[in-house]
């Protein structure tokens, strides 16, 4: 299936993603970089937004949109990492809560329950050796670190250190101009 050929067109099939090559069969379309919906006009404002999000001369669709998904992708990460945080601190007001529920247990007669709880489960490690702030602290110093090095070190060697650069177009390419609540940028 061809498309517009401005940002190029690629099929999923069983051996990834290629190239669409007319009456291939087996593969589903997908495009890439600026998808547009075929029920309405887009006017593309011919001017970047801002220098901030200007493209870096030469730099082709292809590396702008592998830029701005590992962006995206970075994006989940931190996402991910809010999601740590959540559990974090919820796992910790569960421990919390376990307080009350062994001085009510001990309080209606219920002492071994009490025991075993205060035992087995108050001030437990959620992983061997760790509480939930240990495995946020490695986390951050590891895993997500890497991740916020490198998505910063490709776009300072690819885009001028500038962010955003494909989503900057993208609402670009989108706007229309004059209309309400379309401006390019504040």
């Amino acid at each position: 299936m061809s498309g517009n050929g401005r940002y190029g067109d690629y099929c999923h099939s069983q051996g990834g993603v290629v190239p669409c090559s007319p009456g291939a069969e087996g593969v589903r379309p997908r495009r890439t970089a600026f998808p547009r919906r075929r029920d309405r006009v887009v006017r593309r404002v011919p001017e970047p937004l801002d220098d901030a999000h200007a493209r870096p001369a030469g730099a082709p669709d292809a590396l702008v949109a592998a830029v701005g998904k590992l962006s995206e992708a970075l994006e989940t990460i931190e996402r991910a990492r809010g999601a740590l945080y959540d559990a974090h601190q919820l796992i910790g007001g569960a421990d919390g809560m376990l307080d009350d529920v062994v001085d009510g247990l001990r309080a209606t007669g219920h002492a071994d329950w009490a025991d075993r709880i205060a035992r087995e489960l108050v001030g437990r490690n959620v992983l061997p050796g760790r509480w939930t702030f240990q495995v946020i602290e490695e986390f951050d110093d590891g895993y997500y670190r890497a991740w916020k090095d490198l998505e910063r070190e490709v776009r300072e060697a690819t885009m001028d250190g500038r962010r955003h650069v494909h989503e900057a177009e993208m609402k670009r390419d989108r706007i229309t101009p004059g209309a309400p609540d379309q401006e390019p940028t504040p």
